[in-house]
């Protein structure tokens, strides 16, 4: 038997399953985020640059496009409360602060690599980045200068802390999840979580589960209390690049280089809905207030020119007749 949120959704998607791009960059989009209030949406692109968009009723209006990087913009976050702060990391061996209020570069860090993921600590004071080195940066929000510094001898993906704040976790390249705690940065446990890569994680917003996603294509769920495997989902056939957990912490929506992205009930992990896409899906996430998803794929320009890539974002969850 359905759940009742299982039937709500469902009927909710029925009516709201129209999506809509909208053009961000002048190549392919690396990451989207919502601000912790829902009002923007911000994008990190191959072309070096970062966009705002302000979400009005059923559309996004892009309000600034943010420029600086010398190189690809592959991963941003925004600030966990306030909704004015976000912080992009580029292949440049700089992260960048931003506030929206003046359009300006606040800071800029000079880090020891080139830059791939980035993740801001619950508690607003951190900011962890990871390299193509395998080297994380713990940067002090204020004084944007790095606290610590943590080289690891494995292949580092995705880097994240749970939502007390008191634990750092990295999914690796055998498969397993690294658990440290924090800020001690003191190893806790490693989790043989996938027979392959481990490449994302997300924690969902109620604090009882995270996500992670791996090359076997599979997403696994874990009790954050526990830290034991609650259930597997296997819909997809390609690598789990990215991963969002919806408002509620009620659905799970995973994509890879499948044609569609999958939304899970995380509860019984039946699917919700699935949404179509015409090329792989980089990047996803879920508005922090509504069924809305925001995503961006490997879209090329243009039925006859396949190499120009197109750079845009989209909204999924949208009213069928908006």
């Amino acid at each position: 038997m359905a759940s009742q949120y299982y039937q709500e959704m469902q009927e909710s998607f029925r009516n709201n399953n129209k999506s809509r791009e909208f053009p961000a960059h002048t190549a392919k989009v690396h990451s989207v985020a919502w601000s912790c209030d829902g009002r923007r949406l911000a994008s990190g692109s191959f072309d070096k640059t970062a966009s705002v968009f302000v979400l009005e009723k059923d559309r996004l209006v892009k309000e600034n496009n943010y420029r600086g990087h010398g190189d690809s913009v592959d991963q941003l976050c925004w600030h966990p409360t306030n909704p004015d702060l976000f912080v992009t990391a580029s292949g440049d061996k700089t992260i960048r602060i931003w506030d929206v209020r003046t359009t300006k570069c606040i800071a800029t860090v000079n880090t020891k690599g080139e830059n791939i993921n980035i993740c801001w600590s619950p508690d607003g004071q951190t900011i962890a980045v990871g390299n193509k080195d395998d080297v994380v940066t713990f940067i002090d929000a204020k004084t944007h200068r790095s606290k610590a510094e943590e080289q690891f001898k494995f292949e580092v993906n995705e880097i994240s802390w749970n939502n007390d704040n008191d634990m750092f976790f990295l999914t690796n390249g055998n498969g397993c999840i690294n658990i440290l705690s924090y800020p001690e940065l003191k190893p806790i446990q490693s989790i043989n979580a996938h027979p392959s890569n481990c490449i994302c994680i997300k924690f969902d917003p109620t604090g009882k589960y995270f996500a992670t996603g791996s090359a076997d294509a599979l997403v696994s769920l874990w009790d954050v209390e526990e830290l034991v495997c609650v259930r597997c989902f296997s819909r997809l056939d390609w690598p789990v690049r990215t991963l969002s957990f919806s408002h509620d912490g009620k659905m799970l929506a995973s994509a890879s280089e499948d044609h569609f992205i999958d939304i899970a009930e995380v509860e019984t992990g039946e699917k919700l809905w699935e949404v179509q896409c015409d090329s792989p899906t980089f990047t996803v996430a879920w508005h922090p207030k509504r069924p809305l998803l925001a995503y961006a794929c490997d879209d090329k320009e243009g039925k006859y020119d396949n190499n120009r890539e197109a750079g845009t974002v989209k909204l999924f969850g949208l009213p069928n007749d908006s």
